[in-house]
């Protein structure tokens, strides 16, 4: 299975979505930087704590990545069939659904590593600015650290199991754009901040998605000896 995955990475040239990865990273910490500096020219105070901050960076990564797995998803298998290159795939001495798993713990580790590491990169920034332009006040503790890390640590496991709901919705006709289109409904539903609030904090929402992501993987790979490729 590990050698099947280091074949996709090489294929596929994950190199480009690495440097995608940490673009997208940048984009959101640039972001961030634009929602402190603005309001607080005005007196307002956007991020109050560092709780606030975190919960942020929660929300904008996890958003991200879903659909960058999307998209991952969309070239590494969506595609295949699109164009008809698994058949080559398939007449290798290597089971069907061996492949296809392999082809979707990729998208679930690259998902899951981006995400962590975004976090982490764009939380150490932070704090790091913060210390020269206190856009947050307070003392950022070891305990509220601790606290958030298992708290994102969960989030960012559940969120690369959830980014699989749209394959079930690509594969139904092969689309790219629908598998796109799903993940982002996912992140309006999961990821929409309301006064610090958002669907994930209610903790039976994202197990409950990551077990529907789970389901859909499974099938698709059970199911793949049954596909006619045409």
């Amino acid at each position: 299975m590990l050698n099947l995955m280091k074949l996709e990475l090489r294929k596929f040239k994950i190199m480009g979505y690495i440097r995608s990865a940490v673009i997208a990273t940048l984009i959101i910490f640039g972001f961030m930087m634009l929602m402190s500096y603005s309001p607080k020219m005005y007196g307002i105070n956007v991020f109050e704590n560092y709780s606030r901050v975190f919960s942020m960076i929660d929300v904008f990564v996890r958003g991200t990545f879903i659909i960058f797995a999307a998209v991952l998803l969309g070239r590494f298998v969506i595609d295949e069939f699109n164009h008809k290159t698994i058949t080559v795939l398939f007449t290798y001495p290597i089971k069907r659904h061996k492949i296809i798993a392999a082809k979707l713990m990729v998208v679930i580790a690259f998902t899951f590593l981006c995400i962590v590491a975004s976090m982490i990169i764009l939380s150490t920034l932070y704090f790091v600015i913060n210390s020269f332009t206190h856009f947050v006040s307070g003392e950022l503790t070891l305990t509220l650290v601790l606290q958030h890390a298992a708290k994102l640590g969960f989030h960012a496991l559940a969120a690369s199991f959830m980014a699989l709901i749209p394959l079930y919705f690509g594969m139904r006709k092969y689309s790219i754009p629908t598998t796109i289109v799903s993940s982002v409904i996912i992140v309006l539903l999961t990821c929409s901040d309301s006064g610090g609030f958002n669907l994930n904090d209610i903790i039976i929402v994202p197990i409950l998605l990551a077990a529907i992501g789970i389901a859909v993987g499974y099938m698709a790979i059970r199911k793949i000896d049954q596909i006619d490729i045409r």
